[in-house]
């Protein structure tokens, strides 16, 4: 990891590289299509990168709506795990919803995820569900946690 890490707007050409973080992080990865219409025609999405000299390490995506932001994804490429890249993205994109009104933040992860669930744990999350069946790759249960702002 250099030590010229940055944070930006995540952009329409910026796809590509967000593609290979989401098939390296997730066993249902996105589609091309749906990162296209994040950028383009949901006015609601607000997604940030963090980048190494022009390389996309990770991403984060969230919805807001009025004064609620719901985190749609967040993910950091295999080998840059383990360098609290994870913590930087979600505590940048708490920074730009707090600024834009946000109250409250929530988020689902998969009841496995200890590394996630400690982390939003660290960021001030709280459990406050379960949803069944959750994931359709294994219909493994995600928590639901919040957390509020005021």
């Amino acid at each position: 990891m250099s030590k010229t890490l940055t944070f930006r707007k995540m952009k329409t050409e910026d796809i590509d590289q967000v593609l290979n973080v989401e098939k390296q992080s997730f066993t249902l990865p996105w589609s091309r299509e749906a990162f296209f219409n994040e950028l383009n025609h949901n006015q609601y999405a607000v997604y940030m990168v963090i980048e190494d000299e022009g390389e996309i390490a990770g991403y984060c995506g969230a919805w807001i709506v009025i004064d609620e932001s719901h985190i749609t994804n967040i993910a950091i490429l295999p080998e840059y795990r383990g360098q609290k890249l994870g913590e930087a993205l979600l505590r940048k994109m708490i920074e730009i919803s707090i600024a834009m009104g946000v109250v409250r933040m929530t988020l689902e992860v998969r009841v496995s995820n200890a590394v996630a669930i400690s982390l939003y744990e660290k960021l001030g999350f709280q459990k406050g569900g379960i949803r069944k069946n959750y994931y359709t790759d294994n219909q493994e249960d995600a928590y639901v946690m919040w957390v509020n702002f005021s």
